[in-house]
C-alpha cells in the first residue's frame, strides 16, 4: 500500500478527517428524518456497529428543525444532506448539523450559495461538496462526449472554487459513480489536484451482494492507493450492513485495528458439522466484542488445527465432536453441541485479559 496522501484536517464535530488522522465510517439513515424516534434509534444502532459519522436527508424545514433533537439524543458527528432548497441548508446549520453537504450545481443563484457559506462561515461549519456521475453539468457532458472521470473532477473543483471565492475553504469533496473503474479513475485524478479531504464511495452500488462486492473493489483499489478520508459502503439494505462492510474492508487493508476477525473454510466432503450454520453463530457471536483477535472456524480435524494457525483461536469439527485450538495448537477436544459456549468462553477471557 501506498502512503496515504497528505490532505488538509477538517473537524467534524469531535472527530476529525484528514492530515493523516484515521479513516472514519459514515452511513446514512433510511429513516423520515422528521420522525426523531426512529431517527435516533438507527443512528443508535449505527454507533454500537462503530459508524463514526452518520448523515441524514433534509428535505423539509420540518427535518431541519428535527436535527436539534436527533442530535442531543446521539453521540457521534451529524450531517445533514441538502438538495435543492438553500434555506434547508442554512436552517440545518442553525439546528446544530456537524457537517453539511451540498452540490452547489443544484442550490440555485451564487447568491443563494453565498447565503449557505456565510451560514457555514459563522458556524464554523464545514461543507462537502458532492458531485455524482449522474448530476453531471450540460456543457461538461458535450465537451467530454459523456460521462467521464475527468467530467466529474472538473464538476467538483469548480464548485470547490466558486466557495473558495466566497472566502471559505473549511470543505471536503466527494466525487462518486456507480461505474466502479470511473470512480478510481476520478479518484486518482482529484488527488493530484488538490489537498482537500476526499469522502470516498461508490454509489448506487446496489443490493447487499452486488453492493459488497463494487464497493470492496473500488474502495479497496481507491484506499490502497493512499487515497481517502471518510467511506461509505452505499447498500440498498439496512444501514448497519454497511458498517459492517466498511469496517473489514479498513480491517482487511490494515487501515484499522480493533474488532474480531473470522476466517472459515469453504466447506468439504470432509466436513462433518454443520459448518455454515456455525461460521455464522460465531460471526454473530463475536460482533459485540471489544477484542483485536482472528477467530477461525473449521470443518475438519484433520487440516483445521494446520489451517487455523494463523488465527489467534479456533475451533474445528469433527463427527460429534470438535477441537479447541490455540495459536494453531490443540487445547482441548470437547463435544460438538458444546463448540460455540468454549470458544465464547475463551474469547470473554481474553476480552477481559485486554483490559
Amino acid at each position: 500500500m501506498t502512503d496515504r496522501e497528505q490532505t488538509k484536517t477538517v473537524s467534524i464535530g469531535n472527530r476529525k478527517i484528514g492530515g493523516g488522522n484515521p479513516i472514519l465510517i459514515q452511513s446514512m439513515c433510511n429513516t423520515k428524518t422528521e420522525d426523531v424516534a426512529a431517527t435516533v434509534a438507527q443512528i443508535l444502532a449505527l454507533e454500537a456497529a462503530g459508524c463514526d459519522i452518520i448523515r441524514v436527508a433534509v428535505p423539509t424545514m420540518e427535518a431541519a428543525e428535527a436535527l436539534k433533537e436527533i442530535k442531543r439524543q446521539i453521540h457521534i458527528p451529524l450531517v445533514a444532506d441538502i438538495h435543492f432548497d438553500y434555506r434547508l441548508a442554512v436552517a440545518s446549520i442553525e439546528n446544530g448539523a456537524d457537517k453539511i453537504r451540498i452540490n452547489p450545481g443544484n442550490i440555485g443563484s451564487e447568491d443563494r450559495v453565498r447565503a449557505v457559506v456565510n451560514k457555514a462561515k459563522e458556524f464554523g461549519v464545514p461543507i462537502r461538496v458532492g458531485v455524482n456521475s449522474g448530476s453531471l453539468e450540460k456543457e461538461l457532458l458535450e465537451k467530454y462526449q459523456g460521462v467521464t472521470a475527468e467530467g466529474i473532477v472538473e464538476s467538483a473543483l469548480m464548485k470547490v472554487r466558486m466557495i473558495e471565492e466566497m472566502g471559505y475553504d473549511n470543505l471536503v469533496i466527494s466525487i462518486k459513480s456507480s461505474d466502479v473503474l470511473m470512480c478510481v479513475a476520478a479518484h486518482e485524478l482529484i488527488a493530484k489536484k488538490t489537498n482537500y479531504p476526499l469522502h470516498v464511495g461508490i454509489t448506487e452500488s446496489g443490493t447487499l451482494l452486488s453492493g459488497n462486492i463494487k464497493s470492496s473493489v473500488g474502495l479497496g483499489i481507491i484506499l490502497h492507493e493512499g487515497i481517502g478520508d471518510t467511506i461509505r459502503v452505499s447498500l440498498t439494505g439496512d444501514p448497519v450492513e454497511e458498517v459492517k462492510s466498511a469496517r473489514l474492508i479498513l480491517k482487511t487493508l490494515g487501515l484499522r485495528k480493533g474488532g474480531v476477525e473470522v476466517v472459515s473454510c469453504p466447506t468439504c466432503g470432509r466436513t462433518q458439522i454443520d459448518l455454515i450454520h456455525l461460521a455464522n453463530q460465531v460471526e454473530d457471536m463475536v460482533s459485540g466484542m471489544d477484542l483485536d483477535v482472528k477467530v477461525a472456524v473449521m470443518g475438519c480435524v484433520v487440516n483445521g488445527p494446520g489451517e487455523a494457525r494463523s488465527a489467534d483461536i479456533g475451533i474445528a469439527g469433527g463427527i460429534g465432536e470438535g477441537l479447541l485450538i490455540k495459536k494453531g495448537e490443540i487445547i482441548k477436544k470437547v463435544p460438538e453441541h458444546e463448540l460455540l459456549s468454549v470458544l465464547r468462553e475463551e474469547l470473554l477471557k481474553m476480552q477481559e485479559m485486554q483490559k
